[in-house]
């Protein structure tokens, strides 16, 4: 199951389009949700009745309208919305148990007041129990690839997995980034010439996709937002390397949340890729 997380701003409406279409793709039922205080879910008496009736009816607007936005991009495909009560981020990222993906925009006001949905996208993008994509821009004309952000390291894979399967179900070409920042000379792994990214077990596994490998000595950020213009996805790992491990998500996908310039994959590594 997909979840797409929605909250009425026009950047929600492009998260459930673009949740529509992934779950067509993956042949996967796609639930849109909305979340309210928990308090306006469960006062139905007394004095604040009217005000919470209210809030639930905006927020069954809310995903009337996302919803209707999903059947425009794929009519077809098995649709469901809820009404969560709760802080969005706690809501989205207990849900996220239950799916496969969770899609969410990433401007707006959130369902509670004052919050953006910036710290929606860092809380589920660093909690969530699967992977997560933030829409923050969709590129006008797509080129039909999926550029992954990977070092090289075991803790990559996840990453490379994700971008493979995903252009997979597009027919797209994977283009595998390693941006080093700075150079390291005399690197053994990396001598002149050579890619370190170990991709032979994903060429074997997906003989039909095209791979396009890159060494760029840049800034992560940098690197990966150019190698991104214009692609279909960009793919990241949920915590940084190296100078950034232990943080809650990583600095390089926490920057790329505001700066990519495609839909932001953040992979947690979990089972829940399939459907």
């Amino acid at each position: 199951m997909i979840i797409a997380g929605v909250d009425g701003s026009h950047a929600g409406l492009e998260a459930a389009g673009w949740a529509a279409r992934e779950a067509a793709l993956r042949a996967a039922p796609l639930k849109i949700v909305h979340a309210i205080p928990q308090w306006a879910c469960d006062t139905t008496t007394g004095r604040y009745a009217e005000v919470a009736a209210w809030m639930r009816e905006g927020g069954h607007g809310v995903l009337a309208a996302a919803a209707d936005r999903a059947r425009r991009e794929r009519p077809a495909i098995d649709l469901s919305t809820s009404l969560l009560p709760g802080d969005p981020r706690t809501a989205l990222t207990t849900a996220s148990a239950d799916a496969a993906l969770v899609v969410i925009g990433s401007h707006g006001l959130g369902a509670v007041r004052g919050f953006l949905v910036g710290s929606v996208a860092y809380g589920v993008a660093g909690q969530a129990a699967c992977d997560v994509v933030v829409v923050r821009e969709l590129p006008t004309l797509p080129r039909g690839e999926v550029v992954a952000g990977a070092d090289g390291s075991p803790a990559a894979e996840p990453v490379l997995d994700a971008a493979f399967a995903e252009a997979d179900l597009r027919g797209a070409t994977v283009r595998a980034v390693h941006a080093r920042n700075p150079p390291w000379a005399g690197d053994p792994r990396t001598p002149a010439g050579r890619d370190p990214l170990a991709l032979d077990r994903h060429r074997e596994r997906h003989p039909g996709i095209t791979v396009i490998e890159e060494v760029v000595h840049d800034h992560p950020v940098r690197a990966l937002r150019q190698a991104a213009t214009g692609a279909d996805l960009l793919v990241v790992g949920s915590r940084g390397h190296g100078t950034f491990a232990g943080m809650i998500i990583g600095s390089v996908s926490q920057a790329l949340l505001h700066e990519s310039p495609c839909p932001l994959m953040v992979v947690h590594g979990g089972p829940g890729r399939t459907p």
